[in-house]
């Protein structure tokens, strides 16, 4: 679930809390005027006949709105991480290639170390171009060292789990990597037409 659209139904469930309460302590202090002008025709107070003042289901609704909109930004990042990783239609792209997800990344560059971005050729080079900087931040190291862990990636990008995690996907619906998991984490792999051949 994207952040906007699981913003969006927390918005529309905090919403919908409120009018509730809203409503009930409306129709709590219409009960309450209407019974505290019965009281004083009877000589009696309204607490007496009816008990709870509007004030609290004001002061509840206050509150159960509060814990729900609380609770929602302490699991907003995990909930977006876990289905952003977990709902991938190609997280299992690459297991079909025969490919061993418990590998250690694919090098590439002079004697068989990490490659440089000046070892990315210019067809990829011209992808990279084309990119926002936070998708080029991520996208970049994948190219130098297929088989990068979400882990390593997030390292080398200096960027949130989260932000990782996002970007990843939106590369990965482009077409232009893919993820396998491994354990608790992924290794992600350009896309065919981008990997480095050598």
């Amino acid at each position: 679930m994207k952040r906007t659209r699981a913003d969006g139904v927390a918005l529309i469930l905090l919403s919908v809390l409120l009018l509730a309460g809203g409503l009930v302590t409306w129709q709590a202090y219409r009960q309450w005027v209407a019974l505290e002008e019965m009281g004083n025709h009877m000589g009696m107070s309204a607490t007496a006949v009816h008990g709870t003042h509007p004030l609290w289901y004001l002061i509840g609704t206050i509150v159960v709105v509060s814990v729900v909109g609380g609770v929602y930004v302490l699991v907003r990042e995990r909930l977006i991480d876990e289905e952003a990783t977990t709902a991938s239609p190609d997280a299992n792209k690459g297991t079909s290639r025969g490919v061993d997800p418990t590998d250690t990344p694919i090098t590439s560059g002079p004697a068989g170390g990490r490659a440089s971005a000046s070892d990315v050729p210019d067809r990829d080079r011209r992808v990279l171009d084309l990119l926002p900087e936070d998708e080029r931040r991520v996208l970049e190291p994948v190219l130098e060292s297929p088989g990068l862990t979400q882990i390593a990636l997030r390292d080398r990008s200096n960027f949130s789990k989260s932000k990782v995690s996002q970007t990843v996907t939106d590369l990965e619906k482009r077409g232009l990597l893919y993820r396998e998991p491994q354990g608790r984490t992924y290794r992600v792999y350009p896309a065919d037409d981008l990997a480095l051949t050598g």
